[in-house]
Parts: structure tokens; sequence; C-alpha cells
């Protein structure tokens, strides 16, 4: 039988490191953008590493991609009407988007510590 330690231990720094970076994991959020009369609503959001980004296609029959071009071309599958995607962001920094089909559709992501 495995000898386990009070409750009243103190904690090692991994064990408590582990428990900062879970309750940091925990924290994460996510933004939503509407996609709505061929825009993306709000067209710029900031948020923090480890957010998430939400888009969901508010438009009657039309269908739309999110296209991260300098990202060598990431883009979600086409979102039909009522339909949503979400990217997990990991790199500071500003990620310039469009809509595949429609290019002239611009967002941007903004991702700061």
């Amino acid at each position: 039988m495995k000898r386990m330690a009070p409750l009243n231990a103190p904690l090692g720094a991994g064990v408590t490191l582990a428990l900062l970076c879970a309750c940091a994991g925990a924290a994460a959020e996510t933004v939503e953008v509407e996609i709505e009369g061929y825009r993306f609503v709000p067209a710029e959001v900031t948020i923090r590493v480890g957010d998430s980004v939400a888009w969901t296609n508010r438009e009657k029959r039309t269908s739309h991609s999110i296209l991260f071009p300098a990202e060598g071309g990431l883009e979600s599958e086409r979102l039909f009407p009522g339909e949503r995607w979400s990217r997990r962001f990991s790199q500071l920094g500003r990620h310039d988007y469009h809509c595949g089909p429609h290019p002239e559709m611009k967002g941007v992501v903004v991702v700061r510590e």
C-alpha cells in the first residue's frame, strides 16, 4: 500500500506550478464574432494568449469562411447559415483574416499577453 502525504503537507514547487497552470488554463475565454451583412462584427477583437475566437454565420443564404493568408492559408471550412467555427490562439501578435469567397470582408485578431 502506497503511503500518501497528509493534506496539510507543503506542496512541492512542481505541484504548485502545475496547479497555477491549471488555474490559468481555466481562465481562457471565447470571444464571439458574428458574420452578418457581409461583415465580421466586430471586425477587430483583442484577446489573450490561450483565448479563442468563435465566428457564427448569421447570414440567411450565404456561406463564408475564415482565411488567415499570413499563416500558410489556414482556412476554416465553409460556414453555412447558423454554423459556428472557433480557433484558439497561442501566438502573440496581429492575425489578419478575411473571408475566403469574399476577400473584401476583413477582420483582425490581436493577441496580447
